[in-house]
């Protein structure tokens, strides 16, 4: 698996933008892609489903040398050997955490990033030793709609002030990533923009041929 540092484009196995597809096709397609990241997120799922999805996810992603992703629930990523978990502000510092390493297992050595959507989030998931955080969202994005964009003044912050790992999120596409880019990101999530192509693995090529170019 690539250091996170070296990470550039992390993907998304969402279930919400399957579109009749399986979770392993869409998986594999994305390591074809070029991604270097591939989180699992299902948020309407039960636990039990996002642990059979996740258990048939992992064998691709690490054949491919790609770090699977885990979403919200850290008692999956570390029963399935997933590589990292994802947490939200409200499932770590609302949930009480103020370290990670509260909750990491020291055998597993599973890796853990953290939302943040505002500077002093930033400043607060460096402090209490996330892996790495996510910035945004960026752009208004189906995903989560009812965020409030937190446009690129952030993304601008991130790049003079954050020293770990970070990578922008959020209604990102190719019409707006050299925006990006020139703000400062070097690290980008993609959701909907690479699910919704007819060709998934040509999408995910077009994003990792930009960002090596960056």
């Amino acid at each position: 698996m690539k250091p996170l540092a070296d990470c550039r484009l992390y993907a998304f196995v969402d279930t919400a933008y399957l579109h009749g597809r399986a979770p392993d096709q869409l998986a594999r397609q994305l390591c074809d892609g070029g991604a270097d990241l591939i989180q699992l997120r299902a948020k309407t799922a039960a636990p039990n489903e996002i642990r059979r999805l996740a258990e048939t996810i992992h064998p691709i992603t690490h054949r491919a040398g790609v770090a699977l992703v885990i979403n919200d629930h850290f008692d999956i990523a570390r029963e399935v050997g997933a590589e990292i978990c994802h947490l939200g502000q409200e499932d770590f510092f609302d949930a009480g955490h103020r370290r990670v390493e509260e909750i990491r297992d020291p055998a597993s050595g599973i890796q853990i990033g953290l939302s943040t959507h505002a500077p002093a989030q930033a400043e607060r998931a460096v402090a209490a030793g996330a892996d790495y955080v996510a910035i945004g969202p960026i752009y208004a994005t189906g995903t989560k709609p009812t965020a409030q964009p937190v446009t690129l003044d952030y993304v601008r912050w991130a790049a003079a002030h954050v020293r770990i790992p970070w990578f922008a999120i959020g209604g990102i596409n190719l019409g707006n990533l050299e925006a990006v880019l020139a703000a400062g990101a070097r690290r980008i999530c993609v959701v909907s923009a690479i699910l919704n192509a007819a060709d998934v693995a040509a999408e995910c090529q077009k994003y990792r041929a930009r960002l090596d170019a960056a």
